[in-house]
């Protein structure tokens, strides 16, 4: 394995840091759902139906805030109740139709002000370079599940 040099630790920071403020700045401008609620709502998208418990696990907090975000989500008709296949006694969270319109609206939105920053932001030759990003951020991705 070949080791890493100050100028790539440099870069790395530099890197999370624009990722961080980049992702920060579009939510800030396009979402419509409170980040606690997006958050449920793609582990649900991504995962399928899931407890409380396990929800509350995947985001790291108390199964008693997640039974309050997720009876909030409940109320917009967002997500919904059902009995758990795999055991009788218990009951999964399920993404709505609304709920999965609610995150691809969020979603839209993003995608359009990410375009209008790159139409009016950048030039040609930086819109190519910019097209190479995600491809890159891709291989990085793969890489970091490696180690």
């Amino acid at each position: 394995m070949t080791s890493t040099t100050e100028a790539d630790e440099e870069l790395a920071e530099r890197l999370r840091q624009a990722i961080g403020r980049f992702v920060r700045a579009t939510r800030a401008h396009a979402d419509t759902l409170p980040p606690t609620r997006s958050e449920v709502l793609g582990v649900l998208r991504r995962e399928g139906p899931c407890t409380i418990a396990r929800l509350a696990g995947r985001r790291g907090v108390r199964h008693q805030s997640m039974s309050r975000t997720v009876g909030e989500l409940e109320l917009l008709g967002l997500v919904g109740r059902e009995p758990s296949p795999d055991d009788g006694r218990a009951v999964v969270i399920t993404l709505t139709e609304a709920g999965v319109a609610a995150l691809e609206a969020d979603r839209l939105a993003r995608r359009r002000v990410m375009a209008e920053a790159i139409a009016t932001r950048l030039s040609a030759a930086e819109r190519e370079v910019l097209d190479a990003v995600p491809m890159l951020l891709d291989r990085l991705s793969a890489a970091a599940g490696d180690g």
